[in-house]
């Protein structure tokens, strides 16, 4: 096996433990004009459920790019991802790096897709809110997008009754009609994981969550990370700061395209 294709050397928990998330060998590499640069160069991970995971790197060194594979909302070039023992991915041979509207005709698309709808939930650093929208009707968007049209008018009060239960989770119920230029950063971040918890998702999955806060507002991020994930939520995090790292169970570190232990 070349150096290239190696798997990586991150901790892994007991062969018997419950894996629900496992990359392996995964390789990313972007064109840059005429020279090829390599992210990631054989990337191994397991979660086992309910587990809080941070990732740490520096800044370019793929941490992003990680997590957006382990979401399905990026394709390595080689190596699998599998979420609850089934792959996210076609086989490399298969595997098409740009996807198009036809692509959805294909199962592995398919998948991706029902994947990101109710499996992954995604908390981003810019949060990524919709600014005409006013804070339910954002976090009502992550339901709507996961049910058919038809469907919708009779699965709307119970989507309405979970948003609002996220939202007094996050301390938000007094906020359900400003739009986001009326929240403060931290109000935004509060509203972006009430999104990506609506749905009930198995895994959580957050880029730099604490990255545009405060350090008051990035601890009470924090800590309702924390709550989350004494309830059972499974969360992957990645962070350039030790400190947002601490708070994980098990952190490891993305260094030259591969992840190891700290």
């Amino acid at each position: 096996m070349s150096s290239a294709t190696r798997p990586s050397a991150a901790a892994r928990p007991p062969a018997s433990a419950d894996a629900l998330l496992v990359a392996e060998a995964v390789q990313k590499t972007y064109a840059m004009g005429r020279t090829t640069l390599v992210v990631l160069r054989g990337c191994d991970l397991r979660v086992r459920a309910g587990e809080f995971v941070a990732i740490m790197g520096k800044s370019g060194s793929g941490k992003s790019t990680l997590l957006h594979i382990l979401g399905a909302l990026d394709v390595p070039q080689d190596g699998q991802v599998y979420f609850g023992g089934a792959p996210v991915f076609a086989p490399p041979g298969r595997r098409r790096l740009r996807t198009t509207a036809l692509d959805v005709l294909s199962a592995a698309e398919r998948r991706r897709i029902a994947l990101r709808r109710r499996a992954f939930g995604f908390v981003f650093q810019f949060y990524h809110l919709l600014p005409e929208l006013n804070v339910l009707e954002n976090v009502l968007l992550a339901r709507m997008v996961g049910t058919r049209v038809l469907a919708w008018p009779a699965a709307r009060a119970a989507a309405r009754a979970d948003a609002l239960a996220i939202l007094e989770r996050v301390g938000l119920r007094d906020r359900l009609r400003h739009r986001p230029s009326e929240l403060s950063g931290g109000e935004r971040q509060r509203v972006a994981i009430a999104r990506a918890l609506v749905h009930r998702p198995q895994i959580l999955l957050a880029d730099e969550p604490t990255g545009n806060l405060d350090a008051e507002n990035g601890a009470a991020l924090l800590a309702l990370l924390k709550g989350l994930h004494a309830d059972g939520q499974t969360i992957v995090l990645v962070t350039h700061d030790p400190g947002v790292a601490a708070q994980a169970d098990r952190v490891l570190l993305l260094e030259g395209g591969r992840l190891r232990t700290v």
